[in-house]
């Protein structure tokens, strides 16, 4: 339940956090904005971590550094979110943001990508994504 709960969540704040920061570069430059979201992101995980303190700095030594990247994704998701929302609208955007993410996660858990547990593709999620595609076009139709 707590997993259905946090990935409501994450989806309410991801459609406000990209069409604020969509506002937001209209008015100051994308790169600017992204510059902000990320800094400030950083400023406030960093507060969180000083009073939670679930990790040592030691452990990165341990890590795949290639997992390390992850920031420097979070930069291109943030413009790329901005820039669809700013063509597209919010809510189009969000359609084609979700079916992207839906697929690539199928192919990182039928391929077991990243050290997650390699699970059995099925035609039932295949037809799930063809359906999604279906309700983007009939939420765009005229």
């Amino acid at each position: 339940m707590a997993g259905i709960f946090y990935s409501l969540l994450a989806g309410i704040v991801i459609a406000i956090q990209g069409a604020m920061n969509t506002r937001l570069g209209e008015r100051v430059g994308f790169w600017l904005t992204n510059s902000f979201v990320h800094g400030s992101g950083f400023i406030v995980s960093f507060i969180i971590y000083l009073f939670i303190r679930d990790g040592h700095l030691g452990q990165f030594q341990s890590a795949n550094k290639g997992y390390m990247l992850g920031g420097a994704l979070g930069v291109l998701i943030v413009f790329s979110v901005m820039q669809g929302m700013g063509r597209l609208g919010t809510a189009y955007s969000v359609a084609f943001i979700l079916v992207a993410q839906l697929i690539f996660a199928l192919i990182i858990d039928s391929m077991g990508l990243f050290g997650v547990t390699k699970t059995p593709l099925q035609w039932n999620k295949l037809a799930g994504i063809g359906v999604m595609i279906g309700g983007i076009l009939i939420f765009k139709g005229k």
